[in-house]
């Protein structure tokens, strides 16, 4: 299983292009041009973008916490 910094740079990249899907999209339908598998593929991205948030989410939970219970003056209460 990769680590949770490829995950979370593959998210921010993935993030990055359905942005400029969403861009596309709107210019075909501005031209007129059916979008229908742009907006297929537009789904699969953002299903890719889950699948990747709960992978990262269970790396996050099985992380260690080595500052549990410390504020930021290093102070436990």
């Amino acid at each position: 299983m990769p680590d949770i910094d490829y995950i979370r740079g593959e998210i921010e990249r993935m993030r990055a292009q359905v942005g400029r899907q969403r861009k596309e999209i709107l210019q075909l339908q501005r031209a007129g041009i059916p979008s229908a598998s742009a907006e297929a593929l537009l789904e699969r991205m953002l299903a890719k973008i889950d699948t990747l948030c709960g992978q990262r989410y269970e790396l996050r939970k099985a992380e260690p916490h080595h500052n549990k219970r410390r504020v930021l003056g290093g102070r436990s209460w």
